[in-house]
């Protein structure tokens, strides 16, 4: 029976089990990929729904029948996490480029929840299919789903630099990533001018990519702090939500949110909620009342102040004490050859470029 006992030092093999594990959540499931921008839930997700044929010329299929071929196939996880990352690939105030066309009660910028995978459907947006074109061609490499049974493609070939287009965030063990959105043409020009003078620099490099772009709109006030932020991989983006003013009448002023900061998405209730807070607790006595008149056009916070107030030094109450302005991380991270990196703008270019070419030069050799 000694024979067949194995003695281990208890601290050696927590150690080596722990980094195992945090190894695992690191590349399989929290952190993106640097050549897609897709962590392996959202890969596979758009995977099955090219499997199923799901193009945007196609009539919508049950989510429920997407999230149960991606998690027999592909993602063994628990059906929610794949439905919650499906949902969110389907939100235009969640990313800039949806790659999901969802159709029915998919949740709302308020924070409230989607309907259940049995009532809604979806299907690929237009842009999801640069995604997955061309995959056909053998261009990119596959290997075992989880029981061997199956094949998935180890990265998508996607044609636009989705990691910093559509931004991404994640929590892992001992590390997380932030990533922004920034505009579609902004970082295409980026990528031709890398293409064209490959040792580009980042503040030339920020002659095309103004900061990010977010879904929601808002304004960045630390624009002098983007170069040490792009250059170094991390940092914190400043950003204001967009006030007008709008005469109403009787002497009054009403103040209007037009845009919000990313960080309120899902919590645009709270926000309301907070100011009304304020007044009660007459830590906001230049505001009389505030409503949510925001539908599918838009965004319309309208915030009623009395006459004869400073409105000045009321826009500075409301950024000073409410979510109106908030701070949103940024952390480069992202996985380069089986391990986490934290990149600098040039370097995330540079490797979605060597992808391109690597892509297109298999894409070639086949057509040969």
């Amino acid at each position: 029976m000694e024979d067949r006992i194995i003695k281990v030092d208890y601290e050696d093999e927590m150690k080596k089990s722990y980094i195992d594990y945090a190894m695992s959540v690191i590349v399989q499931r929290a952190i993106p990929d640097v050549r897609d921008g897709f962590k392996p839930v959202q890969r596979r997700i758009l995977y099955a729904m090219d499997e199923l044929s799901l193009s945007p010329d196609k009539q919508y299929r049950k989510s429920a029948r997407i999230v149960g071929d991606t998690m027999g196939k592909y993602h063994p996880h628990g059906d929610s996490s794949i439905y919650d990352a499906m949902v969110r690939m389907a939100q235009d105030y969640n990313m800039l480029l949806p790659l999901v066309d969802g159709h029915g009660n998919f949740g709302s910028i308020d924070g409230d929840s989607p309907a259940a995978m049995r009532y809604t459907e979806a299907r690929l947006s237009k842009i999801a299919m640069e995604v997955l074109k061309d995959m056909e061609k053998g261009i990119v490499d596959y290997r075992d789903n989880f029981d061997g049974s199956l094949k998935e493609p180890v990265v998508l070939p996607t044609k636009f630099p989705n990691l910093l287009v559509n931004g991404t965030s994640g929590i892992a063990v001992g590390m997380r990533t932030d990533i922004p959105p920034h505009n579609l043409v902004e970082v295409i020009n980026a990528c031709n001018a890398y293409l064209k003078n490959e040792e580009i620099t980042i503040p030339q490099i920020l002659k095309h990519i103004k900061g990010p772009d977010f879904p929601t709109g808002g304004s960045i006030i630390n624009k002098s702090e983007l170069k040490e932020i792009y250059e170094t991989g991390n940092g914190k983006v400043k950003v204001r939500a967009k006030i007008v003013t709008e005469d109403a009448g009787h002497g009054k002023t009403n103040l209007v949110v037009t845009e919000i900061p990313y960080s309120l998405v899902g919590s645009k209730t709270k926000l309301i909620e907070n100011i009304i807070d304020l007044i009660k607790d007459r830590k906001l006595d230049e505001v009389t009342d505030v409503r949510d008149e925001s539908s599918m056009e838009g965004i319309r916070i309208v915030i009623e102040a009395k006459r004869g107030v400073n409105i000045d030094n009321l826009l500075s109450k409301l950024y000073s004490r409410t979510k109106l302005e908030d701070t949103i991380g940024v952390n480069f991270l992202a996985i380069v050859n089986n391990r986490p990196e934290v990149l600098n703008l040039r370097q995330l270019i540079g490797y979605f470029i060597d992808f391109q070419k690597e892509i297109n030069l298999r894409k070639y050799n086949y057509l040969l």
